[in-house]
């Protein structure tokens, strides 16, 4: 009887230090979101289960080794013991009613994470190899609705948001370790869009990785988040809805950041996954075919609306977008010209 009370104690003590352990050391990232702080509640829960079933068997296992251990001069064979009805059945109800009780809070924490805010704002996220962009629709002077496109996903404290997440071309996954939640991002049209809805409720910047492979440069397929006071927030999209009144080469420039461009096309001469814009306007470019062109307003024009159109030699068909037709405007097109003729 005294090894049962000595072995019992232990196994509390242990499961309360390690426990205890699990549950404040920052083994999960930083809690950003609403979201993150019921499924962390969750995680320790399955914490202390550990704790406690990793206290069970290695104090059992360690006292054992050490009370019962054959000692010096002992003979014979220990006790053999034949089954235990009674507990067997302990440990394979005992196992079931945790698994049912896990399922049932799961659930629970489940319809929580995904509950619904009427007031929730929606914005559309875009995935393509290997960048993000992020859409929002904004009422402006005179009641019209302009889109807002930016590279940062921008978020207000505090309110629900509403992720509409697109691809462009193969499968991506949203993931942001701060908020605990991630979707994975299909392509196929609107049919095949996801949902993910958030509710930052700390101030500051995180990223949103993809968490899916999905080629070369999928490593590198990062986006930065803001989360910033609503009033502040409102003030951004305001300041975003309205025309770009720099010139055509610093609109083109912002153009060909909030669209992605930038992450196959170099500024300073290095080679990524399309040919580097440093210097190309004007110059003599060998396609695929053998043909030599010289890179005018025309070509890019093309390149941009039809980029399978005419190949680079080196460079491959099938890798750049081919929606931009549809995205941007004709004006947005010729200031991303304009942006390329003035890197010389």
């Amino acid at each position: 009887m005294i090894h049962l009370v000595i072995v019992a104690f232990l196994v509390v003590a242990s499961t309360i230090g390690v426990g205890l352990f699990l549950t404040n050391y920052p083994l999960l990232p930083l809690q950003a979101s609403e979201q993150a702080v019921n499924i962390d509640g969750l995680f320790d829960i399955h914490w202390w289960f550990i704790a406690f079933f990793f206290s069970l068997i290695t104090v059992f296992v360690v006292y054992s080794v050490i009370v019962f251990r054959r000692k010096p001069g002992e003979r014979g064979d220990g006790v053999y013991m034949h089954g235990n009805t009674r507990l067997e059945i302990v440990w394979t109800i005992v196992p079931i009613a945790i698994v049912l009780w896990l399922a049932v809070i799961g659930a629970d924490s489940l319809a929580t994470v995904e509950r619904r805010d009427p007031e929730a704002i929606t914005v559309d996220v875009f995935a393509a190899q290997w960048n993000w962009r992020f859409q929002y629709s904004v009422e402006v002077e005179g009641g019209t609705v302009a889109a807002v496109v930016s590279d940062t996903l921008v978020l207000p404290k505090n309110q629900q948001v509403l992720l509409r997440l697109h691809s462009d071309d193969v499968i991506h996954s949203f993931y942001v370790p701060e908020f605990r939640v991630k979707q994975d991002v299909l392509p196929g049209g609107e049919e095949f869009t996801r949902e993910l809805r958030i509710t930052p409720n700390l101030e500051g910047t995180f990223k949103v990785r993809c968490a899916e492979i999905c080629g070369q440069l999928h490593w590198d397929m990062q986006a930065e988040i803001q989360v910033v006071d609503r009033s502040e927030f409102l003030s951004w999209l305001q300041e975003q809805a309205g025309d770009c009144e720099l010139s055509p080469e610093e609109c083109g420039q912002r153009w060909a950041t909030q669209f992605g461009c930038l992450a196959c096309h170099s500024l300073d001469g290095t080679v990524v996954i399309g040919p580097s814009w440093q210097g190309l306007y004007g110059s003599s470019e060998e396609l695929s075919d053998g043909s030599t062109i010289t890179v005018d307003d025309a070509y890019l024009h093309e390149s941009i609306v039809d980029p399978n159109a005419k190949i680079v030699q080196g460079f491959s068909a099938g890798v750049m977008p081919q929606t931009f037709a549809g995205i941007l405007t004709e004006e947005q097109i010729q200031q991303i010209i304009a942006f390329i003729a003035s890197l010389q």
